[in-house]
């Protein structure tokens, strides 16, 4: 593994923890009223681009972080339906 690929890793892993106290609050809350439902729209929208990007350059460390940030950012999004 490269230094390039570390680095890459560490920054998708920050920017994916960062979602992380959102969805736990809103799950939590069972609230997503203030949520905009645009912001996390094309936060979805552009994290499956990223992630397609990532397999078609079969770069593991673009793979993971926007694979496990969808998942977030999706949960997210579920929940500002679920609980408007």
């Amino acid at each position: 593994m490269s230094w390039l690929d570390i680095l890459g890793i560490i920054a998708g892993t920050c920017t994916t923890l960062a979602f992380l106290p959102q969805a736990i609050k809103t799950w939590q809350s069972r609230s997503a009223g203030d949520l905009s439902v645009g912001t996390f729209m094309l936060l979805v929208i552009g994290l499956i681009l990223w992630l397609i990007y990532g397999i078609i350059l079969y770069n593991w460390p673009i793979i993971f972080t926007n694979g496990f940030t969808l998942l977030i950012a999706g949960s997210i999004l579920y929940f500002k339906f679920r609980y408007p």
